[in-house]
């Protein structure tokens, strides 16, 4: 194997997409899935390639720091791409200590464990993945850019930011080699239905209500998940150490407009009468301290790296829901947490 590669957060949404894109893509890297396998963490994401010989997986937390520790001693990682996170805005108001203790206690040993190990850091990278979040709100009009000063609204953004901080803290003052890219909001396969689009879906699904905040005028940048992976893999390969790339899909949308599209694919995949999903919409109180409006300045992957999203909205949003019409299976399990329980017990008595 030419290199062995760290991938925490793994079995989740956007990390199961980097797993499946690095073991089929560089059959000569050997791959480590590391994740704790939480509600949003499912090895169900990951069947196809779990039996490669270039995949392993291993379950842990990345803020147990003895654990940390012992894992990287026991392999030579040559890169890390750090996923692993506590994702969701709801959660985080509500239970602020996880995300803290995740998303910064966490990247803090993966940092520590990296730079014992690094030496001379020839050929090795951390690469840390985090979101546009960071930057707060914008108004109507506007972009973020990598050099839009940070201004977290959630105890989500706040933790994300915070971790930023610490890995290019890292690499001032250690000299590890680094490099971080925040992207807009994810939309695909395999998500956790917490998020608005896999909600809005399983709820059309059972004709229960699709709630949307406030007056649905919220505005996201979304960014079809394989795009994102495929963008990972270049920032791996390509992207200049201690540099900030933002990975956006071009793609705004009203929360209420994106909501009614989904309605009128739904209908369509499920052979309902034109209007019926619509119906199901529901308005319930803002969150707290809800952002307006997210849109990234994507010019810079673009121009160094080549990159683009590759995907239109309406037709990931199609393969979207054509994919969780054809995994209910799938959908049950995680709802139920079935998946998560096996799992848990399967690597709890190895």
């Amino acid at each position: 194997m030419q290199k062995t590669i760290l991938i925490t957060g793994g079995a989740g949404f956007i990390g199961s997409h980097v797993v499946r894109r690095f073991v089929r893509n560089h059959p000569g890297y050997r791959i480590v899935n590391l994740d704790k396998l939480t509600y949003a963490g499912n090895l169900e994401n990951l069947t196809d390639i779990e039996n490669e010989p270039n995949y392993s997986f291993v379950k842990g937390d990345i803020a147990d720091q003895e654990f940390i520790n012992e894992l990287f001693s026991r392999h030579s990682f040559d890169g890390v791409i750090h996923l692993a996170a506590e994702s969701h805005v709801d959660r985080s108001i509500s239970g602020p200590m996880e995300f803290i203790t995740a998303n910064i206690i966490g990247t803090v040993n993966l940092l520590n464990a990296f730079k014992e190990q690094a030496g001379n850091n020839e050929g090795k990278l951390f690469y840390h993945i985090s979101t546009d979040e960071v930057y707060g709100s914008l108004g109507s009009e506007g972009l973020f850019t990598e050099e839009t000063s940070y201004d977290p609204g959630s105890p989500y953004s706040a933790s994300k930011a915070g971790s930023d901080h610490m890995v290019r803290a890292w690499h001032h003052t250690y000299g590890i080699p680094v490099v971080i890219s925040n992207c807009s909001n994810n939309y695909g396969p395999n998500q956790f239905p917490e998020k608005l689009i896999p909600l809005a879906i399983n709820n059309i699904l059972n004709s229960k209500p699709v709630p949307v905040y406030g007056k649905g005028e919220n505005v996201r940048d979304w960014l079809y998940v394989e795009d994102h992976a495929a963008a990972i893999d270049l920032v791996f390969h390509r992207g200049l150490t201690g540099e900030t790339y933002n990975v956006g899909g071009n793609n705004e949308w009203r929360n209420l407009d994106l909501v009614k599209l989904l309605c009128k694919i739904m209908d369509r995949q499920l052979d309902r009468k034109p209007g019926t999903s619509a119906k199901l919409i529901t308005f319930v109180k803002d969150r707290a301290g809800h952002d307006m409006r997210y849109a990234i300045d994507n010019s810079k992957i673009t121009s160094a790296l080549g990159w683009k999203p590759s995907v239109s909205f309406e037709e990931g949003l199609d393969r979207t829901v054509r994919w969780y019409l054809e995994n209910e299976k799938w959908l049950e399990g995680v709802l139920s947490g079935d998946y998560r329980d096996y799992y848990h017990k399967q690597y709890t008595e190895r």
